[in-house]
């Protein structure tokens, strides 16, 4: 059995249908990279698997566990969504730090809030956290004293504090420039020699080819095409697939 299952989830705002009949599996400490146009879905599927948002449709099982089946949807409590919401870690755009906070007090937090231990082993594991994103020397710095590549890290370290089972990014690099971006791509490659289970929804193709283990080409709300980096990049089978991959290659100079 797969360690996460996700069938046919859909989504819909009014009569615009986002999202359609999405159907995937992951093994325990496998990564997959989403990649697509704008509007294609993406975001919209990692707020549904996040409890974000609701989905209009399907199942999301986690170990063996049913932890949504939109049928009866409207019948979670607040608790059981809670649980669920846990079982996933998300890593916006936007970093989403709290800036009245220093960056160990950010990671802190949620911890805390949640009473996962007391004080003193919050704030270990907080250091430890930064410590493996590589920010141990700036604990006591608030976000604006961090770059964004510091900021994205920071929140890498928080959304790990609670131990999901599956971590997952929307774009993780899409504000931060080159360099940034680089480091911010090393810190997630990390992740996957922990063997962490990932999905990353990315632009970065070049990441995607190197660190996926499988790919998902997003189109009109649909799974366009979904195998290995070698069968996306070295051989799609659809040729929306395959100009979207010649687009992106020029949009890079290529």
């Amino acid at each position: 059995m797969a360690f996460l299952e996700v069938k046919n989830i859909k989504k819909s705002f009014g009569k615009t249908e986002v999202i359609r009949d999405i159907s995937f599996s992951l093994e325990k400490g496998e990564v997959l990279a989403i990649i697509g146009s704008s509007g294609s879905g993406k975001t919209t599927l990692l707020r549904c698997l996040n409890f974000l948002e609701t989905a209009n449709g399907g199942e999301i099982i986690v170990d063996g566990e049913t932890i949504f089946d939109a049928e009866r949807a409207k019948k979670y409590t607040d608790a059981e969504k809670r649980k669920a919401r846990l079982r996933f870690g998300l890593i916006f755009q936007q970093f989403n730090l709290f800036p009245q906070y220093t960056a160990l007090k950010n990671v802190m937090l949620a911890q805390e809030l949640l009473k996962t231990g007391t004080k003193q082993e919050i704030e270990a594991r907080s250091r430890e956290l930064l410590d493996m994103v590589g920010l141990s020397d700036r604990l006591n710095n608030y976000p604006c004293q961090l770059s964004g590549g510091q900021q994205q890290r920071v929140a890498i370290a928080r959304a790990l504090a609670l131990s999901p089972d599956i971590l997952c990014f929307d774009e993780p690099t899409s504000a931060l420039d080159p360099e940034l971006t680089g480091e911010v791509l090393k810190a997630i490659k990390a992740l996957k020699n922990s063997d962490r289970t990932m999905i990353i929804v990315t632009h970065e193709m070049n990441f995607a080819k190197h660190v996926a283990d499988k790919i998902i080409y997003m189109a009109d709300g649909i799974i366009e095409e979904m195998g290995t980096p070698e069968d996306i990049f070295e051989n799609p089978k659809s040729e929306k697939t395959a100009a979207f991959l010649q687009s992106s290659k020029e949009n890079d100079g290529v």
